[in-house]
């Protein structure tokens, strides 16, 4: 957490914190606000200047060079945890820059391992952690409140989606603001040792990302009756369903779709090349890109996301949707950024065709043709659309030559996401 030297607001406050306070916090040079007040903090206080400048009212057992402290005879011993409350906390980056995953995870973490001790111990324990990243005006425990309320403790009659790791709903707040809320399975019980994974590697891709072509992360709930991610709401839902529905499929026309398609390159381009690490999706399909009011689209579900340089690197198992997974992991289980580039030429071609390419893809990959470009006449527009004027026209040609770039079975000889989004911004 002493890592984040961008990082210049931290609030802790009324969060039942116990303890003394942490020497990793002596770290964050770049802090402007610290707020520790109102909690059972006991012992020295860190002889940082980010601490002494902090607000530390409310914690009775508190001494040391700081502001309304008395000096400290002696440092006072630490005692035992046992926290029954939900910890909020609010962070907020400096200019903009979400860059938070170290410090998220890093409390989510040693909470964690510090309630599974307890629980050994207790039964019905119900302590847990909400973190809200700042990025609208939401007051942490008021936001908790409101999701549960306006969810009528997540009620199937709100939800608008399920996947395998959990089910997303709809929550309209007090404000007029409507989030979506994914809600994980239970992250208490170790049979769901997958959906932790998929809960921490989402909160960790995001918390560093910031794209209009992202889905945007407003913060999250750890607790083992409630885990849940907190996002912008996008009304007309996953591009699955618009094109699953006919008369939905007919509103997005063939320039929408040619923007659609442009988006998810930005997204894919971003996280390949200007986030570091670089980030790889590994499950870009039609289900996981979400379009908002003016079909925009917006990449989401970062569950199987992979930091590239992060722990094992570039080795996994297979994951992803079937008809969209890369066909070389079957056989190297090493994912690389062309497993993303894979996936995009999949869904490229499903935004043209109106339905997923599978039959097309499979004759693509049997083709011996050293071009790899797609003859215009195999795939097939979508025939619930007009047929699209000349100018049109021949930006849906340059879509499938890329598409096609994109499905070569050589992973070497796809072209990176940064190429692909340079060429369809010609």
């Amino acid at each position: 957490m002493g890592k984040l030297f961008l990082l210049s607001d931290l609030d802790l406050s009324h969060n039942l914190l116990t303890g003394t306070i942490p020497k990793e916090l002596e770290g964050l040079q770049s802090v402007v606000n610290l707020n520790l007040s109102y909690n059972q903090l006991q012992g020295s206080v860190p002889d940082s200047l980010a601490i002494r400048n902090a607000s530390l009212q409310g914690n009775k057992g508190l001494c040391g060079n700081a502001r309304g402290l008395t000096p400290c005879g002696a440092p006072v011993l630490r005692k035992g945890h046992k926290n029954k409350n939900i910890i909020f906390v609010i962070v907020c980056p400096l200019s903009g820059a979400v860059i938070l995953s170290l410090a998220v995870l890093g409390i989510f973490f040693s909470s964690r391992r510090t309630r599974d001790s307890l629980e050994k111990q207790e039964s019905g324990l119900n302590n847990g952690k909400l973190l809200s990243i700042s990025a609208i005006d939401f007051d942490g425990r008021f936001l908790y409140e409101e999701i549960i309320n306006s969810t009528k403790d997540f009620s199937s009659m709100y939800c608008i989606g399920k996947g395998r790791s959990g089910s997303v709903y709809r929550a309209k707040l007090s404000s007029g603001d409507t989030v979506a809320v994914k809600k994980f399975h239970s992250l208490s019980n170790d049979i769901e040792l997958a959906d932790q994974k998929e809960f921490q590697n989402e909160i960790r891709a995001l918390t560093q990302i910031q794209h209009r072509n992202i889905v945007k992360l407003y913060g999250f709930c750890a607790a083992p009756k409630h885990s849940f991610l907190i996002y912008k709401y996008h009304e007309k839902g996953s591009l699955a369903t618009i094109l699953s529905n006919d008369e939905v499929a007919k509103e997005l026309d063939w320039e929408k779709r040619i923007n659609v398609v442009k988006g998810i390159a930005y997204a894919l381009s971003y996280m390949h090349h200007d986030c570091s690490p670089p980030i790889i999706h590994r499950d870009i399909s039609s289900n996981n890109v979400l379009l908002d009011s003016e079909f925009e689209a917006h990449v989401s579900d970062f569950g199987t996301a992979k930091l590239l340089g992060i722990g094992s690197a570039s080795w996994t198992k297979i994951v992803g949707t079937y008809g969209y997974i890369a066909p070389e992991l079957a056989y190297t289980m090493k994912v690389t950024k062309k497993c993303d580039v894979y996936s995009f030429g999949v869904l490229a071609l499903e935004l043209i065709k109106g339905i997923h390419p599978g039959d097309v893809i499979s004759s693509l990959l049997s083709s011996s043709s050293e071009t790899h470009v797609l003859p215009e006449n195999v795939l097939g527009l979508d025939q619930r659309l007009p047929p699209p004027s000349p100018a049109v026209q021949d930006k849906l040609r340059l879509i499938m030559k890329v598409a096609s770039s994109c499905l070569n079975a050589n992973p070497e000889s796809r072209p990176t996401m940064y190429s692909v989004s340079q060429m369809l911004s010609a």
